[in-house]
């Protein structure tokens, strides 16, 4: 651990690369990690931003995301051809890692790099991935994600959101929540119901590409514990898009969705969202001195850390192979979530500080930012119970 201004670096060792595979060579990572931090350490010396827990859910800041599409951080996997950087999945993991372990506000353009490129490349029309994907990858197109409903959270295929076909329109009806960032996105990829009933489950779902603002379409901020209003409830009061919205196969939007849960399930955000206050604590210890428990504690934190992101890895090597890792997607995002409010408690009981919101030290304002948004990190993408019915049927045992 090292840059004790910023608390801990995210330590790579050359001697044992974990982002090594197909045609990208070690130098070539380890360069652009380098690269990436430099860029973040003058950011924050200009004082562009300040590190925050839980940044790729609530730091929006459009410009801080331009400034990434700009160097070519953003759409890293996507072909060229679509304004993308025709890159690999183990690159964007390595960038993603550094903004996250930073405290990075990427959150605008965060849903619209991690799935939304992907599922479009994926399943959209050539106009589709034309008319969106440059967006994306320039960190000017940001997207929501409409698939929770008040009786629909974690039950997904319970979707009662219709899509009427209406010939060359679609009408839109229902209601989508806890919607990220739906009051500052340029479109939203919905999930409806086109065909048969609630009764249905899986079948007779598709998706959709929304774009917002819309006039039949309304957004309600819905204010979190800590004040905020990041997530929002969307009405859809008979929402008229054109027939071209439809994404993919009109009944696939389940096979759609989950092969693009794999992409929001696996990432190091699911266990680097309060890295920012490991790496604060870690700054403190080494300025002021550690206790034989505080040593303990720290290294306990840092090994499991470890562990998470060697499965997290693994899951960007898979993708980049072309494989579907939802059954160790849904592993890391079950570990790393737990892990991430673990470390909360850890760290509160190790150092023994009190959480302020305001008037007190960077410390003790990430750990109060970790405190209130704890309790929402076994839930969103899926809550645990959930995922472990995914991995146990993975393993055949359900």
């Amino acid at each position: 651990m090292v840059d004790g201004a910023q608390g801990a670096e995210l330590v790579v060792p050359r001697s044992r690369p974990v982002m090594s595979r197909g045609a990208v060579s070690d130098d070539v990572l380890h360069s652009l990690r380098d690269e990436v931090r430099a860029f973040l350490r003058t950011e924050l010396a200009d004082g562009a931003f300040r590190p925050d827990v839980d940044s790729w859910m609530t730091g929006f800041d459009p410009d801080f995301s331009r400034r990434l599409g700009e160097r070519g951080w953003l759409g890293l996997t996507m072909p060229v051809e679509y304004g993308g950087q025709g890159r690999t999945a183990v690159e964007r993991f390595v960038v993603t890692e550094e903004l996250l372990a930073h405290g990075a506000p990427v959150a605008a353009h965060w849903i619209a790099d991690r799935q939304m490129a992907p599922s479009i490349l994926a399943n959209g029309t050539e106009t589709q991935k034309r008319r969106y994907i440059p967006g994306i990858s320039s960190g000017t197109v940001f997207f929501a994600i409409g698939m929770s409903e008040p009786d629909a959270g974690s039950d997904l295929a319970s979707v009662r959101t219709r899509a009427t076909d209406n010939g060359d329109t679609w009408i839109l009806r229902g209601t989508k929540v806890w919607t990220t960032g739906a009051h500052l996105a340029h479109a939203m990829v919905l999930l409806a119901r086109t065909d048969g009933t609630t009764g249905d489950r899986q079948q007779g779902l598709s998706q959709f590409v929304v774009d917002l603002p819309h006039p039949d379409i309304e957004i309600r901020p819905l204010a979190s514990i800590d004040g905020e209003a990041h997530f929002n409830e969307v009405i859809f009061h008979d929402a008229v898009v054109d027939s071209s919205a439809l994404l993919g196969v009109r009944g696939q939007g389940w096979r759609q969705v989950m092969s693009e849960l794999a992409f929001e399930r696996s990432g190091p955000e699911r266990y680097l969202s309060t890295l920012p206050l490991l790496r604060a604590w870690t700054g403190l210890l080494r300025e002021h001195g550690a206790t034989p428990e505080q040593r303990q504690t720290l290294g306990e934190l840092t090994a499991q850390a470890w562990a998470l992101r060697q499965m997290s890895s693994q899951v960007a090597r898979e993708l980049h192979a072309g494989g579907e890792p939802d059954v160790l997607a849904a592993m890391v995002k079950d570990l790393g979530s737990t892990f991430e409010g673990d470390l909360v408690s850890a760290i509160r009981n190790a150092s023994g500080a009190i959480p302020r919101r305001t008037g007190g030290t960077d410390f003790e304002r990430l750990l109060a930012q970790s405190v209130l948004h704890t309790p929402a990190f076994t839930l969103r993408g899926g809550t645990n119970e959930i995922l472990r019915g995914i991995v146990a049927r993975g393993l055949g045992m359900r």
